[in-house]
């Protein structure tokens, strides 16, 4: 799989990617999806398994990763793609950028092109978002790519010790014009 943008490809991961997202996760960063500061000891695995599962190429599976990239140098800063809900029976996209890259848009930009491609490849009609509520830079990428706030509640995401406050967004395909 291969999204090209101005700025940025989104690609299919590969082992590679392992490497870098561990250093990215190192700083506590990216606690908040899962990837703790020693996820080094574990990313390896999780990459062979999301390899897996990609390969399936089924948004209900499980979850789908891609990797983000800035065009001009291929430096990987992220990852973006999708997960299924099993408690909610819906999809939902998952992202993140590494703290390096933040405040210049290559959220909002990647989750444009992800949910364009997702609409395109993919029989589903609606594609959520789950946000904490606390993560105001995530919820405002967002809610810049035509996802709809449609309430806030307690939730417990997997990985989370308690239920949290978030904000649940929607994106229907007749939302867009693809």
């Amino acid at each position: 799989m291969r999204i090209e943008t101005d700025r940025l490809i989104i690609r299919s991961l590969a082992r590679d990617d392992a490497a870098v997202f561990a250093e990215m996760a190192r700083d506590g960063s990216l606690s908040d999806i899962g990837f703790d500061a020693d996820c080094a000891a574990w990313i390896d695995d999780w990459i062979k398994e999301a390899l897996a599962l990609s390969a399936q190429d089924d948004a209900e599976k499980d979850y789908i990763a891609c990797t983000v990239c800035l065009k001009r140098s291929g430096t990987v800063i992220g990852s973006i793609g999708c997960s299924y809900y099993k408690d909610l029976k819906q999809v939902g996209i998952t992202f993140f950028i590494g703290q390096s890259y933040r405040k210049n848009g290559f959220a909002a930009e990647s989750i444009r092109a992800y949910r364009d491609y997702f609409f395109a490849h993919y029989p589903q009609k609606k594609l959520i978002a789950t946000v904490r509520e606390t993560n105001t830079p995530s919820w405002k990428a967002i809610e810049k790519c035509a996802f709809r706030l449609t309430e806030t509640k307690l939730y417990r995401d997997q990985g989370d010790d308690a239920p949290l406050l978030y904000r649940f967004y929607e994106c229907t395909k007749g939302d867009l014009r693809i």
